[in-house]
């Protein structure tokens, strides 16, 4: 019991969230760093390092990611509780990122930093993988549903009767709609996944979408009966907007957009799907 409170104490709830979000950015600038070194020297050293961070990340990131969402998400609603939260929040991460990635890819493309760099096959495979993940949320979302659905236990149903009635259920809807329909009709043509307007237009739905669940996660527990956006949710969503390009830029400023001395690089160039 003692641990209990511990573990549910306001004071460890923002150490955990602290220690989270610390380990996330410091694995990404060690990675970013070793990169940079490699391309002043082209020791291949870096390349070793970097792989055995990522595979360090990868354990370290699916703990903390979980415990994160358990945390910042399903801790609004304490009787409910869902065994595959975790890697629903994962295949919606992931959506969102492959979303981002295109979209800065195209942008850089058009701006000129991967001219000629960025081909059709780049992007017919990263448009494979955001059609496969919207396909993979779509999987877990409807697993959580199901299972949830027919063992019919109220403390696990309330969830989705809060969420499924008056002007909510038109936002339960088109959650799915946002995040699945559009990227897997979209995309599930060969041709489409190496236009690149189309690939625009599909991941900013997606993006839309991801907005979309978070806020049919979070907003029933806080607001209740009745869904509002007002100044508060679209500051909130423009803010973090404004803070990701602004890092994006100073990023871009830093280092060269391509590393010229990556092992992989001559390899990705000619690269065919």
């Amino acid at each position: 019991m003692a641990f209990k409170r511990f573990w549910l104490s306001r004071p460890f709830f923002i150490a955990r969230a602290i220690i989270d979000v610390a380990i996330w950015v410091l694995f990404a600038l060690a990675i970013r760093r070793n990169s940079q070194r490699q391309d002043q020297d082209g020791d291949l050293k870096w390349t070793r390092a970097n792989v055995r961070l990522s595979a360090a990340f990868l354990g370290l990131f699916a703990v903390t990611f979980t415990l994160a969402s358990f945390d910042w998400v399903m801790s609004l609603e304490p009787a409910w509780f869902s065994t595959i939260f975790g890697v629903y929040n994962f295949a919606g991460l992931m959506l969102a990122g492959l979303a981002s990635t295109l979209i800065i890819a195209i942008w850089l493309e058009r701006a000129g930093p991967l001219r000629g760099i960025l081909t059709d096959d780049h992007l017919h495979d990263l448009g494979k993988l955001l059609f496969a993940f919207s396909t993979f949320w779509m999987y877990i979302w409807f697993c959580q549903y199901m299972l949830i659905w027919y063992t019919d236990i109220p403390e696990e149903t309330a969830y989705y009767v809060r969420r499924t009635q008056g002007a909510w259920g038109a936002l339960f809807l088109l959650n799915i709609v946002l995040n699945w329909v559009v990227p897997f009709f979209g995309l599930i043509r060969r041709d489409a996944k190496r236009r690149r307007g189309l690939i625009l237009a599909v991941c900013v739905v997606v993006l839309l979408g991801r907005w979309l669940d978070l806020y049919v996660m979070i907003f029933p527990a806080v607001l209740g009966e009745s869904p509002s956006v007002g100044v508060w949710e679209i500051g909130m969503a423009a803010g973090a907007a404004g803070f990701f390009i602004l890092a994006l830029a100073q990023v871009l400023r830093a280092a060269p957009v391509v590393p010229v001395r990556d092992p992989q690089l001559v390899e990705s160039l000619h690269y065919h799907s």
